[in-house]
């Protein structure tokens, strides 16, 4: 066979492949697993992370511990129990595993012994607390003589039968009612009744646990995801954790950071910070307490900046003092010289590093990283990292420990792209979902600016529709993202994914306006009392720039959708444009005034809205949707759940009334048994079919 048709036919046979790729379904979204956080074992040898896997059929989300050798090779799945296993954490000696499992049908600590050689865990699992309260949360004390976990206890009991009796007899009551008698009572999807979060420990082979933050107050506060918010001295004897004591919670983000022996005592504050503190973080060396701090009391979306606590003087510094991005999780080196973090940068979350002298911020690795740890030996920083493309799989980046990447990134960061990294290597250490991925036609998301309001150059994406062909006209879905101190990133989600929108032929585009994350503190600030303006005035010159700049978007053939303040500006939309051919509002505020008697976080819209509706009822009144009812036309699919306390349903329900009142077509989705996100694997099922519907109905003809 002569060279050109080798060619040829190899080029048929790799077009062929491409074709057999398809485009992304619901299906396929359920059919990856969740990897999460890696934990490195103290040799160095292994790293364990859970996974979770769907099951759409039983309509069950299921995590399940596994083990990766560092040094590369097949992960393999290490427990398979039916009520899943979850948060693995490392013996310091390494010689067993610790975990979270409802095997016996509540919440517990359980311990499986770890064979180091083989990577496989061994023997029966022992479970080590057996509380009526349930445990979650657990952490190994570096001596290893303890564990600490959190669960939830009425706080006048004294011990775990006070709990279980107190539990039983509300069980058995036919009287289902509470009595409030201050707020806080319920939070994002539940009540929070007369139960407070507790930091427990127990010893690691079990026993009578200890409470160290006996109280009525909650320890850790809620948190939505990231890091713990407490952690064990490097001698085992002391434990430092994030608590709020302020009289009225619902108004007071003044977290502040504390410190309690672990044999128990009075715990001792030590932040005075009338704003946020927490994450408390131990150096290897003792010396010090990294954790993050706030400095504008009541600003939920104020940057958070690394701090230094030295336990010797009690002196407190920032070490990130000029570098305007907020910093996330963070991991100390193993010798104590330096701190790794990620922060939110232009649509990605970068990897730095900084020295305790603070006078640096460098860049080490940008993408969309996440959950970081550091090798013993600390040549080796393992992170997971996602995409528009793929979700989480776990990663290495190998580099001179002694180097700090002179990258010039120092105070505001750079023009992106940044100078070049100085890892040497950065490696994909976990493959759990390639196998699915492989058959799949996914798009990568482009990044365009333009100029919005106030001349201010303002970032969005666009995401083309598989098989693309330039040469046609494309409807759009225009996503809009909630927060409204949050950012669309180039990052995987499995409630609103932006492939899954495109994969049935649209055009997504996804736009950061003012008081995205990711562009600086002031771009944040810029939309507190402005709701409706200069984020609105953002988004609409971003689909001005895209409908003038990509000759494949049908300008005549679009749809906006949001959720949380994503939907209310859904909902502003609605009274303010007739560009859309139809609309999405999941979970939006459409009256201002209600959306505070129902919610519970108040410092939110106290500090959103300069005031509340009777001190400031002008600026409530002023970006509330609901007066502006008159110029509703657009047909608006309306969606809500139950027990979304955040946003209350009655904010739905009260949209969807006068959409119906005013003749406007509109459907509402309503949801009994979901809060303020959709997740229940066929009820996520059945919104991406609605919503999807909706959209065809309108711009599809």
């Amino acid at each position: 066979m002569g060279r050109r048709r080798l060619v040829a036919v190899f080029f048929l046979s790799a077009l062929c492949l491409a074709q057999a790729k398809r485009p992304f379904t619901f299906e396929d979204m359920m059919a990856l697993q969740r990897v999460g956080e890696p934990q490195v074992s103290p040799d160095g040898r292994w790293v364990a992370f859970s996974a979770v896997k769907v099951d759409l059929k039983a309509n069950t989300r299921t995590p399940h511990l596994w083990v990766v050798p560092l040094a590369g090779g097949e992960a393999r799945q290490l427990t398979s129990g039916i009520s899943g296993e979850d948060r693995p954490r490392w013996s310091p000696d390494g010689k067993q595993l610790a975990y979270i499992s409802s095997q016996d049908g509540g919440s517990q600590v359980w311990v499986a012994d770890f064979d180091g050689t083989a990577g496989t865990l061994t023997g029966d699992a022992r479970r080590i607390t057996s509380i009526s309260t349930e445990a979650d949360g657990e952490l190994w004390s570096p001596d290893g003589q303890n564990i600490l976990f959190v669960s939830s206890v009425y706080p006048d009991c004294k011990d775990d039968a006070c709990n279980k009796a107190r539990a039983e007899e509300k069980a058995m009551s036919k009287v289902k009612a509470s009595i409030f008698t201050r707020l806080f009572y319920r939070h994002w999807s539940g009540y929070t009744g007369d139960k407070r979060s507790h930091l427990s420990v127990i010893p690691a082979t079990g026993g009578v646990a200890r409470d160290l933050t006996p109280g009525d107050h909650d320890v850790p506060p809620f948190q939505l995801g990231g890091n713990d918010l407490y952690a064990f001295s490097p001698d085992g004897k002391e434990v430092a954790f994030t608590s709020n004591i302020s009289e009225v919670e619902a108004t007071s983000t003044n977290n502040d950071l504390f410190v309690v022996p672990v044999t128990g005592g009075t715990p001792k504050k030590i932040t005075d910070n009338p704003a946020s503190d927490s994450t408390p973080r131990y150096s290897p060396d003792g010396k010090y307490i990294a954790y993050l701090a706030q400095v504008r009391p009541g600003y939920e979306s104020d940057r958070f900046r690394l701090m230094l606590y030295d336990r010797a003087t009690g002196q407190r510094k920032s070490l990130t003092e000029n570098f305007d991005r907020w910093v996330g999780g963070f991991v100390w080196a193993p010798d104590s010289s330096r701190i790794y973090f990620v922060a939110e940068d232009k649509g990605e979350q970068p990897i730095h590093v900084v020295s305790l002298a603070g006078e640096d911020v460098n860049e080490l690795e940008r993408h969309t990283n996440d959950d970081l740890t550091v090798t013993p030996n600390g040549n080796t920083l393992l992170f997971t990292r996602m995409s528009v493309r793929a979700p989480s799989e776990i990663y290495t980046a190998t580099f001179d420990p002694r180097a700090y990447c002179r990258t010039g990134y120092i105070g505001t960061p750079p023009t992106f792209p940044p100078k070049p990294p100085c890892h040497t290597t950065v490696e994909k250490l976990t493959h759990v979902n390639d196998s699915v991925l492989s058959h799949i036609e996914m798009r990568p998301l482009q990044s365009f600016w333009f100029t919005g309001a106030e001349k201010t150059r303002v970032e969005g994406f666009l995401l083309k529709p598989p098989n693309f062909d330039p040469h046609k006209k494309y409807p759009v879905k225009f996503l809009i993202h909630g927060g409204p101190q949050g950012a669309w990133h180039d990052t995987w989600s499995y409630r609103w994914n932006p492939e899954l929108f495109a994969a049935d032929g649209y055009v997504v585009v996804m736009i950061n306006p003012r008081g995205s994350t990711g562009y600086g503190q002031k771009f944040i600030d810029q939309i507190n009392g402005d709701w409706g303006g200069r984020p609105y005035v953002d988004l609409m010159r971003g689909m001005d720039y895209v409908e003038r700049t990509y000759p494949f978007v049908d300008k005549d053939r679009e749809c906006a959708l949001g959720a949380s303040y994503g939907g209310y500006m859904v909902n502003w939309i609605l009274g303010h444009s007739t560009r859309f051919k139809c609309l999405v509002s999941h979970d939006g505020m459409f009256n201002t005034e209600s959306a505070y008697g129902t919610t519970e976080e108040l410092w939110f819209p106290e500090w959103e809205f300069k005031g509340t509706p009777w001190t400031n009822r002008a600026m409530y009144r002023r970006w509330s949707p609901h007066l502006s009812a008159a110029s509703f036309k657009t047909p608006t699919l309306v969606v809500h759940g139950q027990l979304d306390y955040r946003l209350d349903v009655s904010e739905g329900l009260q949209l969807f009334t006068t959409l119906q009142r005013l003749g406007v077509p509109s459907k509402m989705l309503y949801f009994p048994d979901e809060g303020h996100w959709v997740l229940k694997p066929q009820n996520s099922q059945l919104w991406y079919k609605t919503v999807n519907q909706w959209v065809d109905t309108w711009v599809k003809k």
